[in-house]
């Protein structure tokens, strides 16, 4: 458009110098032949400018190439070769025959003993067994009653008893007295052992707190009391006053 525009002004700048330079007007006919000459260069200027532009070569396809197919040789196996089979050869276990020794059973033969009769005790009393045979004394001071009743007294712990007016302790288990630099105890009643006086048996019943004096006579209930040494505990030897009461 822009070449078109220009070439429009270089025809109209010839046209203006052609009047200016030429001094005679030219006619009708040399008028139109100038013009068709000058229209027809311009024609062919346009027709320059607008030829099409040359044709691209098209791009020249090359002819697939195809490969001739390779064929693989076939592969032969190598021939393989037979094992002879592996045999496994189990050993015989052969039975272990254990034979037990026959245990002999022991016969274990028991001594027979004699039975051991104990004479029933009093109740709420103890007292030692009869079987021993009785220690005779001969009572010292007067066969009269001087003491209350023994009989009842407490089993552990002390209880009281009066001889003459006066009121003494007693014990039937446990009883320990003041001797020397220390404390001892009795031995148990039932280690004694039983008195006899004259024909009638009495067996130990319990310690009295009384002194030897007071140690003699009869009880209410008809107990013995009688003054004698008694072993301790401890291995000592000590005089006390024993309660003996008949077998009941």
């Amino acid at each position: 458009m822009t070449k078109t525009t220009g070439l429009k002004v270089f025809t109209v700048g010839l046209l203006a110098a052609a009047i200016l330079f030429v001094p005679y007007r030219p006619t009708a006919a040399q008028e139109h032949s100038a013009t068709s000459t000058i229209f027809s260069a311009q024609q062919k200027k346009e027709k320059g400018n607008k030829t099409a532009p040359a044709r691209r070569a098209a791009p020249q396809r090359a002819a697939p190439r195809m490969a001739a197919p390779h064929r693989a040789q076939p592969r032969i196996a190598a021939p393989q070769r037979r094992t002879a089979p592996h045999t496994v050869t189990q050993r015989r276990v052969t039975s272990r025959a254990v034979t037990q020794t026959k245990a002999t059973s022991r016969v274990v033969r028991q001594r027979k003993g004699t039975p051991k009769v104990v004479a029933p005790a009093a109740a709420g009393r103890k007292t030692a067994s009869p079987a021993a045979a009785p220690r005779v004394i001969t009572p010292r001071g007067t066969r009269a009653i001087t003491t209350s009743r023994l009989r009842g007294m407490p089993a552990r712990g002390a209880g009281r008893s009066v001889i003459r007016g006066h009121n003494y302790s007693v014990w039937r288990s446990g009883y320990r007295i003041r001797h020397g630099s220390g404390w001892r105890t009795f031995v148990a009643l039932s280690t004694l052992g039983a008195i006899a006086i004259g024909s009638n048996e009495y067996y130990p019943y319990a310690y009295i707190s009384a002194p030897e004096d007071y140690c003699q006579g009869l009880t209410e209930d008809g107990c013995e009391l009688n003054w004698e040494q008694v072993q301790t505990e401890e291995g000592d030897v000590i005089d006390q006053c024993v309660a003996y009461c008949p077998w009941q």
